[in-house]
């Protein structure tokens, strides 16, 4: 590379900026969901210009508070996620724009009164009744909540748009992601239901189609032909923390299989979209989950691994078991760990495995997509002492977001030895664009219209049917199929999980 390429300024693509005004009306805005994620990403679309000037963020739930108080709250969660950062008088400009309303979820009256607190202030900041709907209350609220926003005509589209956000997860099964969809599909059509899934936002996830699509000498290789297997990791070092009442009722393949994992299964293995845009990727998306490999009970027993972390050692603190969290129940089989192996039945992927695991407590907290090419023939080297590892492209999301395309090279010398080494991109330090966190993203998507980070309907309801049999084995205490393998907090996991692998006479890229 000469000098002057060298020094050239790294690319930079702008943001694109909300011109249409619009409100956003978060229920269950006195949670935690809000304070951390929803309010700090909005008030940093807001410092860097990205926000129409004309909005306001209408606050709702069961807690009395007073605007005032609801400004403080929110305010001291985005103090300590800005503290380098904040600018008081941005934030007191910001600020102003915030309200709150008590309601009562199962009370349509109070959404009739909070449908004539939504008409004054879009009056007062013309934001041209273009309105956003956040659910970020427990999921148990969901359907009510939609049935009252029908019930009260704020789900109606007058003059502006009317769209409903849904955080996960949707549903706890099939037959209740069913009925969920059925409710909402009462009032909201389709193109006006946005199911978050924030993962979906994170800038390496969106990159590998373009980076499958965009490169030519990567598609053709992106098949069973030169693909060995494919590894999907997301490796957490916190526990269940604050969430345990809703963790004990829903456990890791819940919280993150039916959403996550098979997210990022989709973007990897699905074929060429005819167009980029959210109808056709999230139709190929959905064959991906069609052709997904079914399994009963019994086939599913064989290629799933289930673990709960018992008290352990975290950064050399200790750290308590699952059953001794509170709000846990003392004897809950609810998994925190979860690994399974999976196949996908169409052309490109016949016979390739796909090695999934998640899990809570890990020795490191890590997200890593990985590639696996088949090892290239070795017989030529064989009078000499080296060593052909395959060649590995891994996508890593957390917590640097990188690409690395591991290679083989021989080391310097009269002897033939071979070493691996990597040719590394990273985010951080190639771009210079503004870093947008993945609720930024999605949200501005949603006050966009643009529906491509989220998920459908029909893809809900494919990711639960898959997930069907293993989702009834650790609620009962039946548990001559799906055992819950303990693995101690800090430690990489239940050793089965490694079994999995090594059947196969493979083995985990990562050691977590």
């Amino acid at each position: 590379m000469s000098k002057q390429a060298s020094t050239k300024s790294p690319p930079v693509c702008e943001i694109e900026s909300i011109n249409e005004p619009f409100c956003i009306v978060i229920f269950g805005a006195s949670g935690d969901l809000t304070s951390r994620k929803l309010i700090p990403s909005l008030f940093r679309l807001y410092t860097n210009n990205i926000l129409n000037d004309n909005f306001f963020i209408l606050g709702a739930a069961r807690s009395n508070l007073s605007n005032e108080a609801f400004r403080q709250k929110t305010g001291e969660w985005t103090d300590k996620g800005n503290k380098d950062i904040l600018d008081r008088k941005k934030w007191e400009a910001f600020s102003g724009r915030l309200f709150y309303t008590a309601i009562a979820y199962d009370d349509v009256r109070t959404f009739k009164t909070l449908a004539k607190r939504i008409s004054a202030l879009e009056k007062k900041h013309k934001t041209g009744c273009n309105r956003i709907f956040h659910l970020a209350t427990p999921p148990n609220l969901y359907e009510v909540i939609i049935e009252n926003l029908g019930a009260s005509g704020l789900a109606e589209s007058k003059k502006g748009f009317t769209r409903i956000v849904i955080e996960k997860p949707f549903g706890r099964d099939l037959e209740s992601a069913k009925k969920l969809n059925a409710s909402i599909l009462r009032y909201f059509s389709e193109d006006r239901i946005f199911r978050i899934d924030h993962y979906l936002g994170k800038e390496t996830v969106q990159n590998i189609l373009l980076f499958r699509f965009a490169n030519s000498i990567f598609e053709p290789i992106w098949n069973r032909n030169f693909i060995d297997h494919v590894q999907i990791t997301v490796a957490e070092t916190l526990g269940v923390e604050h969430r345990a009442g809703y963790y004990d009722k829903s456990g890791v393949l819940r919280d993150m299989f039916q959403n996550h994992m098979l997210q990022l299964l989709a973007l990897i293995a699905m074929e060429p979209p005819n167009l980029f845009d959210s109808i056709h990727v999230r139709n190929e998306k959905v064959k991906v989950f069609q052709a997904v490999r079914a399994y009963d009970s019994d086939s599913m027993s064989g290629n799933l691994v289930l673990g709960q972390y018992a008290r352990g050692e975290i950064d050399g603190n200790r750290v308590a078991g699952y059953k001794d969290e509170p709000g846990t129940d003392p004897g809950s089989l609810t998994p925190t760990y979860a690994a399974m192996k999976i196949f996908i039945d169409n052309w490109r992927w016949q016979g390739i495995p796909f090695y999934l695991r998640t899990g809570k407590r890990l020795k490191r907290k890590i997200s890593e997509i990985s590639l696996h090419f088949k090892t290239a023939p070795d017989h030529m080297f064989r009078n000499f002492p080296v060593g052909i590892t395959p060649n590995v492209l891994s996508f890593i999301i957390q917590p640097d977001e990188e690409i690395i395309l591991s290679f083989q090279t021989k080391i310097p010398g009269s002897k033939v030895c071979l070493s691996e080494v990597g040719m590394q991109f990273s985010y951080k330090t190639h771009y210079s664009s503004l870093p947008l966190d993945a609720y930024e993203r999605v949200l501005i998507d949603c006050v966009l219209g643009d529906q491509l980070l989220f998920v459908r309907q029909d893809g809900i309801e494919l990711t639960w049917s898959f997930l069907a049999p293993a989702l009834q084995i650790p609620e009962s205490s039946e548990k001559s199929l799906f055992r819950i393998h303990g693995y101690r907090a800090g430690s990489r996991g239940p050793r089965e999980a490694d079994r999995l692998l090594n059947k196969d006479k493979r083995e985990w890229k990562l050691n977590i």
